[in-house]
């Protein structure tokens, strides 16, 4: 992996860890070269004790 690529990549994800509060971040690797970061947010709901 070139280092401008591998800078790419850690730019990406720097800014995804930045916004995400709750979740994951995947990281899909082909032939040993990472190809895609997926993020999966999650949304938490305070409970609603008058229902």
């Amino acid at each position: 992996m070139k280092s401008d690529e591998r800078e790419e990549i850690f730019a990406y994800l720097e800014k995804m860890l930045v916004a995400l509060k709750f979740g994951s971040i995947t990281l899909i690797v082909q032939d040993g070269k990472i190809v895609q970061l997926e993020k999966n947010e999650k949304v938490r709901l305070h409970s609603n004790k008058n229902r």
